[in-house]
C-alpha cells in the first residue's frame, strides 16, 4: 500500500489506552528527568571522580548539546525506521547508556556515556507526543497533550529532589540506574501495544553535509565554552582554534542549509516573524531558567552546607503551581492572547530572580524556598503560550519541522547558557573576592578586630582564626557573585519581553502547540 494513502489506526480504548499512556509517559518522564536529576549530584560526582565542580557540570552541558543535535534527525529517522521501532529502540539505547553512566569509573567514560544518552534521547520527546496523539480520539487531543505536558513538567522539577535523595541515601550511580527498570517497562509495554500500529517506512536521502557541519559547530562551541575558563579563554591556542572552527562551520552550515533541497534543519523558518521571535524568546528564557537550576543547588551545597537531598527539596516546590496550573492553561489558551500570558510569565520570572538577588550567606530555608514555590506560576505560563506563538501561522506541513527546529535551539541554548552562567558566576566570585581582600590587612582596624573576635570565640592559634576568616570571605564572595547572576537573569527576562510583542497575535489553540515546547 502506498504510505501516503495508508489509513491511521483507530484510537485505543479502555485499559489498553491507560496502560499505553502510562508507558509513553514514563519514557517521557525518564528523558526529561535526566536533564535535571544530576544537578544536585554534581558536587558528589565531581568529588568521587576527582575533578572540579566546573568539570562535573559538563555532565549536564554535554547531554544537552548531544540531545540538541539529535532532535533534527527525528523526522528522517521516523520515516526511515518507523515510529514505533524508533521509539522503542531509543528507549532501550537510553537504558544501556544509563547503565554505562552508572558504572563509569572516571569522568571521560561518564561524559562519553552522557553524550550517547543525550543523542538517543533526541527522538523520545517528539515521538512520545505523536504516539499519544495517535492513541486518543481527535476530540480528546487536548487531554492527551495535557497529560503529556504534566509529565514533561514534573520531570525537571522532581529531578533535583529525587537526585539528591538517591545521592545521599545510596550512590550517585543510582540516579542513572533507576532508568533501567523504568525504560524496560516502557519499551516492553509500548512494543506489545503498538507493534501492530507501526507507521510506514521508506528510504530517504539524508543531508549528510548538513548533519556533519551541525555536529562540528555544536561540538566545537560547547567544548570551547566548557574548557574556556580552565584554559584562560582566548589566551589559549586551543580555545582560539575551537572558536575559529565553530564560526566557520556555523557559517558554512547556514549557507548549506539555506541552499539544500532537503535540509536537515529548515532555517528558512526564521523568515517567519512569529517563529523567529518566539524561538529566540523561549530559547533565551529557557537558557536562563535552566542554568540557574544548575548553579543554585551547587551554591546551596557548597556554601550553605546543605545535603544533596536538602538542596533538591529546596527546588522541589517549583512543581506545585507548575503542575497545578498546567491543565488550566489548556483551557484558557484558546480564549487568551498568548503574548499576554508569555509576558506575565517573563515578569514572574524576573520577580523571582530579583528576590533571589537579595540572598545572604545566612539565608534561612523559607527564604530559599519561597521564590522557588512562586516560580511555579510563571513556569505554568511559559511553555504553552510561547509554543503557540512559534507555531501559529505556519502551514500544517511545516509544523513538524518548526517544532523540531525550535526544540533544537531551545535545548542547545540550555547547554550554552549553563556553561556561560557557570563561568560568569566564577568570574564574579573572583572579582568580589579581590574587592573584599582589598579591605583586609593588618593596617585595617576592622580586620584586626574581626580576627581577634574569631580567635576569642574559636580559640586555637591565629592561623586558625585567619583560615576561618578566609572561608567566610570566600563564602561572601560566592554569594555576591551569585546575586549578580540572579540580578542579571531578572534583567534578561525583562529585556526579551519586546520579542514577544514583535510577533503577530495568534489565534487560540495553544493546546496543540504545547507539545512542541518541552
Amino acid at each position: 500500500m502506498n504510505p501516503s494513502t495508508q489509513l491511521a489506526p483507530p484510537p485505543l480504548t479502555g485499559g489498553k489506552l491507560v496502560l499505553a499512556t502510562l508507558a509513553v509517559a514514563l519514557a517521557t518522564f525518564m528523558n526529561v528527568l535526566d536533564s535535571s536529576i544530576a544537578n544536585v549530584a554534581i558536587p558528589t560526582i565531581s568529588g568521587n571522580l576527582g575533578v572540579s565542580v566546573d568539570e562535573g557540570t559538563w555532565v549536564i552541558t554535554l547531554f544537552s548539546a548531544a540531545n540538541a543535535v539529535a532532535i533534527p534527525l527525528t523526522g528522517w529517522l521516523t520515516q526511515r525506521v518507523g515510529q514505533i521501532k524508533l521509539f522503542v529502540a531509543a528507549i532501550l539505547l537510553f537504558v544501556v547508556s544509563s547503565w554505562l553512566c552508572g558504572i563509569a569509573p572516571n569522568l571521560i567514560v561518564l561524559l562519553a556515556a552522557r553524550v550517547v544518552q543525550g543523542a538517543v534521547a533526541g527522538p523520545l520527546i517528539p515521538l512520545s507526543q505523536a504516539i499519544l496523539l495517535g492513541s486518543y480520539p481527535k476530540e480528546k487531543s487536548s487531554t492527551a497533550l495535557a497529560l503529556w505536558a504534566m509529565t514533561a513538567t514534573v520531570g525537571p522539577i522532581a529531578g533535583p529532589a529525587l537526585g539528591g535523595w538517591i545521592t545521599d541515601s545510596y550512590s550517585w550511580s543510582w540516579i542513572f540506574y533507576i532508568n533501567i527498570p523504568v525504560g524496560i517497562f516502557a519499551a516492553g509495554v509500548t512494543w506489545l501495544i503498538y507493534r501492530d500500529r507501526e507507521t510506514p517506512s521508506r528510504k530517504l536521502p539524508i543531508d549528510k553535509v548538513g548533519l556533519m557541519s551541525l555536529i562540528v559547530w555544536v561540538a566545537s562551541l560547547q567544548i570551547m565554552l566548557d574548557k574556556g575558563k580552565d584554559l584562560d579563554w582566548f589566551s589559549s591556542p586551543v580555545i582560539c582554534i575551537l572558536a575559529i572552527v565553530a564560526v566557520i562551520s556555523f557559517v558554512f552550515f547556514l549557507i548549506w542549509e539555506f541552499t539544500e533541497k532537503n535540509p536537515i534543519v529548515d532555517i528558512r523558518l526564521f523568515a517567519q516573524r512569529n517563529f523567529r521571535g518566539g524561538t529566540i524568546a523561549i530559547s533565551v528564557a529557557y537558557a536562563v531558567f535552566f542554568s540557574n537550576l544548575v548553579i543554585l543547588p551547587q551554591w546551596i551545597q557548597g556554601y550553605l552546607g546543605y545535603r544533596s537531598v536538602d538542596a533538591g527539596l529546596v527546588t522541589a516546590p517549583l512543581g506545585f503551581f507548575a503542575v497545578l496550573l498546567t491543565p488550566v492553561m489548556a483551557k484558557i489558551m484558546p480564549k487568551s492572547d498568548a503574548r499576554v500570558l508569555a509576558t506575565l510569565s517573563f515578569l514572574g520570572y524576573a520577580g523571582v530572580f530579583f528576590m533571589r538577588s537579595h540572598y545572604t550567606t545566612d539565608v534561612d530555608s523559607w527564604t530559599l524556598v519561597l521564590p522557588t514555590l512562586l516560580q511555579g506560576i510563571p513556569t505554568a505560563l511559559f511553555f504553552v503560550p510561547l509554543t503557540s506563538i512559534i507555531l501559529s501561522g505556519l502551514a500544517p506541513a511545516k509544523i513538524p519541522a518548526a517544532a523540531g527546529l525550535s526544540n533544537f535551539v531551545r535545548v542547545f541554548a540550555s547547554g550554552v547558557g549553563t556553561s556561560l552562567v557557570t563561568t560568569g558566576w566564577n568570574n564574579r566570585t573572583i572579582l568580589h573576592h579581590a574587592q573584599l581582600t582589598e579591605q583586609t590587612g593588618v593596617d585595617n582596624p576592622a580586620y584586626n578586630n574581626a580576627i581577634a573576635s574569631i580567635h576569642a570565640t574559636l580559640g586555637g592559634g591565629m592561623d586558625q582564626a585567619e583560615a576561618f576568616f578566609e572561608r567566610s570571605l570566600n563564602a561572601q564572595a560566592a554569594m555576591l557573585g551569585l546575586n549578580d547572576i540572579f540580578w542579571l537573569s531578572s534583567i534578561i527576562f525583562i529585556m526579551i519581553i519586546p520579542l514577544i510583542w514583535l510577533t503577530k497575535p495568534g489565534k487560540g489553540g495553544g493546546g496543540a502547540a504545547a507539545a512542541g515546547a518541552h
